[in-house]
């Protein structure tokens, strides 16, 4: 089904990729669909699942498990062409990309044929995503393109092998030209589940290192050019650091200036005050540098994506 069609059901397939191995199927597929809770996960296991073989939630999958999700179709969100979406390298065991904006990586609840991972089978790339960015997060994406690929890669980046830098712009200034942000984050907050919060209780450690790159106004409002770097890898980081510092993300509906603008965007009722006041349709954050060791030769790589034109119209805009 072509993004923006309706007709009855839609089939989900998911290959169980290496780095996953041994993890039970409900927890693979939280994974995989974060906006459901475990609860809802189950039901579809038990209702909704085909695969050769019975598989239940607490079955533990293993790598090229392969299993179908048939699910009433509903009207999926438009994303960026498939042309949008390029290719920076590609070789026998590695593919990096430019990732566009509003294109998110795995089917979720919202997004069944318009994904990464769709757009790449209907290229005829078999490839695993080796780390994630948000669907509205620009950048540079690192896939493997074997198994082998795909578990060096996922030692290296929980290891912290793999350099990664982002371009952030913040609403308002940052008194110092480099600063950092060192909180625990842990998952979930009071009004969205798939959120992070900062707690100092069962948090994880997280810290992200931020340089200013610019300083601007714009209509009589003050903004930065940030550069990130992130020393651990948790979910939404660089955005709930932020947040946490008092300098949230341009366009960010979820740690942005009011709490239920994403349960209102979700709900297709965001008013149109709430779009002025985010600036943005989208966060304003970017996968801009990557470096990493080739998988198989242990060749340095760096990789490079410049400020997609959105973000440099809002820096020279009015």
């Amino acid at each position: 089904m072509a993004p923006g069609e309706s007709t009855g059901f839609v089939d989900l397939t998911f290959t169980v990729e290496p780095n996953y191995a041994g993890w039970r199927l409900d927890r693979y597929l939280c994974e995989k669909i974060r906006r459901l809770s475990r609860q809802r996960v189950q039901r579809i296991i038990e209702n909704d699942l085909i695969c050769a073989r019975k598989l239940k939630p607490s079955t533990l999958v293993t790598p090229g498990l392969t299993f179908t999700l048939r699910r009433k179709a509903s009207l999926e969100p438009e994303v960026p062409a498939p042309d949008a979406l390029k290719v920076l390298h590609r070789d026998d065991a590695l593919l990096v990309l430019d990732k566009p904006a509003g294109l998110p990586i795995h089917p979720t609840a919202r997004y069944h044929a318009g994904t990464l991972v769709s757009q790449l089978k209907a290229r005829g790339e078999d490839a695993y995503p080796a780390h994630r960015l948000d669907r509205e997060t620009s950048g540079l994406l690192v896939c493997a393109r074997t198994v082998e690929a795909s578990r060096t890669l996922m030692h290296a980046f929980i290891g912290g092998e793999v350099h990664k830098e982002y371009l952030a712009i913040c609403e308002g200034q940052p008194p110092d030209d480099s600063f950092h942000v060192e909180a625990p984050i842990a998952e979930g907050t009071e009004l969205i589940r798939i959120a992070v919060r900062i707690d100092h209780q069962v948090g994880k450690p997280a810290r992200t290192d931020f340089q200013v790159e610019r300083r601007f106004e714009r209509g009589g409002e003050r903004f930065a050019l940030l550069r990130c770097f992130p020393r651990t890898g948790r979910q939404h980081q660089i955005r709930i650091h932020l947040h946490h510092a008092g300098f949230p993300l341009v366009g960010d509906k979820m740690y942005g200036p009011d709490p239920g603008y994403f349960d209102r965007f979700s709900k297709h009722a965001l008013e149109p005050e709430g779009w002025a006041r985010l600036r943005l349709p989208r966060h304003a954050l970017h996968a801009a540098r990557l470096s990493l060791a080739h998988p198989v030769s242990r060749a340095p790589l760096a990789f490079e994506s410049p400020l997609p034109a959105d973000l440099d119209a809002f820096l020279d805009g009015p």
